[in-house]
């Protein structure tokens, strides 16, 4: 595993097939701070965020409360179907997501109990959805990520809308199968309707090339093999902690003004409504989003942004404030009509 960043695959149906996880993400369920969350003051979290991120979480939540936890790490896809799957019956106490259709999916199915006020309070409404039964637990912007010997300043679209037009044919890299993709199209599809939705993702399906992955669409935009891709701001500032192989000829670009492109897309948290250990779930939630928790999110290595508390993101990324991000309900995120507008072009 490559940092936590795991492939993300195609948002189905509660019925469809689990599939199996990517080499980014890792097959293995995991355990932190904790052998066994089996009885005792202790937790189950189905987990679907990076998982160094949340590990780091439980380390800091178990020093500072004693509360064991126990991680079973999976992509959003085959944690949200287990859940459903598991229903009424899942051990689960926390559920975990990198973006929100998964999360809306399973509060959809009525198994999330209401998130404490004192933890919703920490959180700005923008990043949490207008239900209340779960809430924005880190963030991620949407970028136009580019060759930067390839491309100017000037020469890039205005909008995410326009990588539609023809001149951009097989000039555009994007992971159309993965749930980063299928979350920024969500978007696109609450803010400007199914019809125009549909006729950009025909216009993708032409226009795109298609990677397994987000990592791959940065490599592939940093050889040249494409101009551009879309894909979330922390792959590059990832790749640029360590090494930079997949990134010294990149530059991002933020399309703002309200715009698709500049969707910014909430990580969640959950506690489940079948936990018999709700007061201790609702706890790790309240310490993930409160000071200490998103400061370990400010510090660490994800890149991902913070949305807490009043704690500032990493002071390399652009802030949230300046990114003129479109408001949408996180709550209001339809990943099954994505996923059937999809399957009808043909991306999927």
């Amino acid at each position: 595993m490559r940092f936590g960043i795991k492939t993300a695959t195609a948002f189905a149906a509660a019925t469809a097939t689990l599939l199996a996880l990517s080499a980014c993400s890792g097959a293995s369920t995991g355990t932190a701070s904790g052998s066994s969350a089996a009885g005792g003051d202790s937790i189950v979290v189905y987990n679907a965020q990076h998982e160094n991120l949340t590990g780091a979480w439980v380390d800091a939540f178990t020093k500072e409360t004693g509360i064991k936890v126990t991680l079973r790490n999976g992509d959003d896809l085959e944690m949200s179907n287990q859940l459903s799957e598991e229903g009424k019956n899942t051990p689960a106490d926390v559920f975990l997501t990198e973006n929100s259709p998964a999360m809306v999916r399973i509060a959809g199915a009525g198994l999330l109990a209401p998130v404490d006020q004192a933890t919703l309070n920490q959180v700005p409404a923008q990043y949490r959805p207008s239900t209340g039964d779960w809430t924005g637990i880190a963030a991620r912007s949407t970028v136009l990520a580019y060759n930067k010997n390839k491309l100017t300043p000037e020469q890039l679209p205005k909008s995410l809308m326009d990588l539609a037009d023809p001149s951009w044919k097989g000039r555009i890299g994007a992971s159309t199968g993965g749930a980063d993709f299928q979350a920024i199209v969500s978007a696109m599809l609450e803010l400007k309707g199914e019809d125009a939705t549909k006729k950009w993702l025909e216009a993708a399906k032409s226009n795109f090339k298609s990677y397994k992955d987000d990592t791959p669409v940065l490599a592939a935009v940093n050889s040249g093999e494409v101009d551009a891709g879309v894909l979330y701001h922390y792959y590059s500032f990832v790749d640029q902690a360590q090494t930079g192989e997949n990134s010294k000829n990149v530059d991002l670009h933020y399309f703002k003004n309200q715009d698709p492109g500049a969707f910014v897309s909430v990580s969640g948290g959950a506690v489940l409504a079948s936990s018999k250990k709700q007061a201790q779930a609702q706890q790790f939630l309240k310490f993930i989003t409160g000071k200490e928790g998103q400061q370990v999110l400010q510090t660490g290595n994800s890149f991902e942004y913070t949305v807490g508390s009043d704690v500032p993101a990493n002071s390399k990324l652009v802030p949230l404030k300046d990114l003129q991000a479109p408001s949408v309900d996180p709550a209001k995120l339809n990943s099954e009509k994505v996923t059937e507008l999809m399957t009808e072009v043909g991306l999927l």
